[in-house]
């Protein structure tokens, strides 16, 4: 896939390395305690290639205005109890208390700045890679710092100071955690083992047409099966009808794409009509009951909640035979018990497959975590849009900083550091 210089090329021993990574996690509402740690320990292999070095950690947690939006001291000490060493903290992102505290390090040393986003500029900045050099933060950390680290692959479609900003001021290397992503996913994108099925579900409707139409049109996959609103998209532009409810529901979760993502949606189905897979029928909410119905009896007026039976069994078998499994987004309101089954069998299908499954990031990759299926999957991706915005053949703004990063500085693990 891309071109980008790895922590096995470089040699950082005894120098001050930024590292962005993405640990931003689900935390209890009343008493910010960690509900899922995954996003943590995922960032530990690139802390052990730099134990030699002044690692100085970028993150952020959540955004501003919402009730998750908080510092990183927590996560700073959630980091040091896995790891089992001490990770500093400072309440400052780049201002005098951040510069003293890095100055005053030593090789070995991890210090966590606070919350990224909690700086205007982050928010706030537009433009190319120069712009966002020009960014305090920027300007700031890369004075007193000799190289950035990468390894927030779950950002890599944000374009933020933190993200690219150091593109042409600092050798920028891909983290082991970036790394690991770009290869696992480039294997199912680029020689994936034939049948190879895309199952597009969720609720980011217009973002899995997208990837749909980069799948059929590159040659990736040989059948999209859809699920959740991707299906219920489908569905309606195919004739079937799913009553005003449905079909008001898809509208306002799609909102202002709705003739972009229509119009991708009704070319797909004109060139190739037999490579995507609808379901035969559905499982309707009636006052608060699953109730399974073939698509001849619609519409009754009713959400749609999950895929039928007959399309859940389907699906299965699908899976279970094919030679590459790419999935993203659940087959239905998995949240309510009774409209879970298509989701649940989906993902066991994948755990049983002896195909190659790779499963998206966001929720797909939390209800693997949750049914404990993470290891009998081939790849199961830290990044929800980040991997959306990769299947569907988009450019990655944190993968393109380090492309062109790696065109600029060029220098091998024997060498010194030299970016002058």
């Amino acid at each position: 896939m891309a071109k980008v210089l790895t922590l096995d090329e470089v040699d950082l021993e005894g120098r001050t390395v930024l590292v962005r990574v993405d640990i931003n996690s689900p935390l209890d509402p009343i008493n910010n305690v960690f509900l899922d740690d995954t996003r943590i320990r995922r960032i530990i292999p690139t802390l052990n290639k730099l134990t030699k070095s002044k690692v100085v950690l970028l993150a952020h947690q959540s955004r501003p205005g919402k009730k998750d939006f908080t510092s990183t001291l927590g996560h700073s000490r959630e980091l040091g109890r896995l790891l089992g060493r001490n990770v500093k903290w400072v309440d400052d992102i780049y201002g005098k208390k951040a510069l003293t505290a890095i100055e005053n390090m030593e090789d070995g040393d991890l210090l966590m700045l606070n919350n990224v986003r909690m700086d205007e500029g982050e928010m706030t900045t537009k433009g190319d890679f120069v712009a966002m050099s020009e960014t305090m933060m920027v300007q700031n950390l890369s004075m007193i710092a000799d190289a950035f680290v990468n390894d927030a692959f779950a950002c890599a479609h944000r374009s933020s100071p933190s993200i690219v900003g150091f593109t042409n001021v600092l050798p920028c290397v891909a983290g082991e955690l970036m790394n690991y992503e770009l290869s696992k996913l480039g294997q199912a994108l680029e020689n994936p083992k034939r049948p190879c099925i895309a199952v597009l579900g969720g609720i980011k409707v217009g973002d899995s047409v997208v990837v749909a139409d980069n799948m059929l049109r590159g040659g990736i996959s040989d059948h999209i099966w859809v699920t959740g609103g991707v299906a219920n998209l489908f569905l309606h532009l195919s004739g079937i009808d799913l009553g005003e409810l449905n079909v008001n529901f898809l509208k306002n979760e799609i909102k202002e794409k709705w003739d972009e993502t229509v119009a991708i949606a009704s070319a797909l189905l004109k060139d190739f009509p037999e490579c995507i897979i609808m379901p035969s029928d559905v499982a309707l909410n009636i006052t608060g009951n699953r109730v399974d119905h073939p698509l001849k009896d619609l519409p009754i007026e009713a959400p749609i909640f999950d895929l039928g039976i007959t399309s859940i069994q389907s699906l299965s078998k699908a899976i279970k035979s094919a030679g590459t499994i790419i999935l993203n987004g659940p087959a239905g309101v998995f949240e309510v018990s009774d409209f879970a089954l298509g989701t649940i069998e989906m993902l066991n299908a994948c755990a049983e497959s002896e195909g190659y499954a790779v499963m998206g990031g966001g929720h797909t990759a939390t209800l693997v975590s949750q049914r404990g299926l993470a290891d009998k999957m081939g790849h199961v991706s830290t990044g929800g849009g980040a991997s959306l915005e990769l299947l569907a053949g988009r450019t990655l703004p944190g993968l393109a900083s380090l492309e062109e990063s790696a065109k600029q500085f060029r220098f091998s693990i024997s060498k010194p550091l030299d970016h002058q």
